[in-house]
């Protein structure tokens, strides 16, 4: 019930486009901008192309991130983040983590969901293209993205309980908690590094798991 609730009010969210162009993915736009693309047939025989696009910039619990939705290469609507946009035969469906994408799909009116292909140009879409070229490397990569983050839960959360032991108040109610391994400064900072640089990973995917990239969102 909770679902449909949030699916009703994001579909109420959606605005009319003012047909502006679309704009052509630049290089420089790697780091902050996503751009996937779905065709689908429309009466009559013929074909639409949407095109969902976000200019994120890792921004996205600022609450002012907004999807814009082309058809045939015209704004024809946008909406806050996360965006559910009626299209023939459905919907396409648009969230983010706190590390990118999490969802960008198209659910059919019968159940079915197809992941929108990202633009070639994008980080999502180079992502894409190592998945097809490369796979033994793509797989590698996957496998290593989830070693560092379960690495990081079995060594970060440990020692966030000693933190939150250490309190008196705290320590009274529960013992204290002694973590197994204590890193220095500098390998907190390179878990942390690693971790962002793994969740980035997961997300050019469309991976979203809430233990391994932060709660349930």
């Amino acid at each position: 019930m909770i679902k449909e609730w949030r699916h009703r009010r994001a579909v109420r969210r959606v605005q009319p486009g003012d047909g502006r162009p679309l704009m052509r993915f630049r290089w420089w736009q790697l780091m902050f901008r996503g751009l996937f693309h779905l065709r689908l047939a429309t009466g009559g025989g013929g074909q639409a192309v949407y095109t969902v696009d976000v200019r994120h910039w890792m921004n996205q619990s600022s609450g002012n991130v907004k999807a814009h939705l082309y058809r045939d290469g015209r704004l024809h609507a946008e909406s806050k983040l996360p965006a559910v946009f009626p299209v023939p035969g459905g919907t396409i469906e648009v969230r983010m983590s706190g590390f990118g994408f999490r969802r960008c799909h198209y659910v059919t009116d019968k159940g079915p969901e197809h992941q929108l292909v990202p633009d070639p140009a994008s980080a999502e879409g180079r992502r894409a293209r190592i998945e097809h070229a490369h796979p033994a490397l793509s797989r590698a990569i996957r496998f290593f993205s989830v070693c560092v983050l379960l690495a990081s839960l079995l060594i970060l959360i440990p020692q966030l309980l000693e933190q939150l032991t250490k309190s008196e108040g705290v320590a009274r109610h529960t013992g204290t908690f002694t973590a197994a391994l204590d890193l220095p400064a500098w390998g907190n900072v390179a878990i942390t590094l690693a971790t962002l640089v793994a969740s980035t990973e997961r997300a050019l995917r469309l991976r979203f798991n809430w233990l391994l990239d932060g709660g349930p969102g």
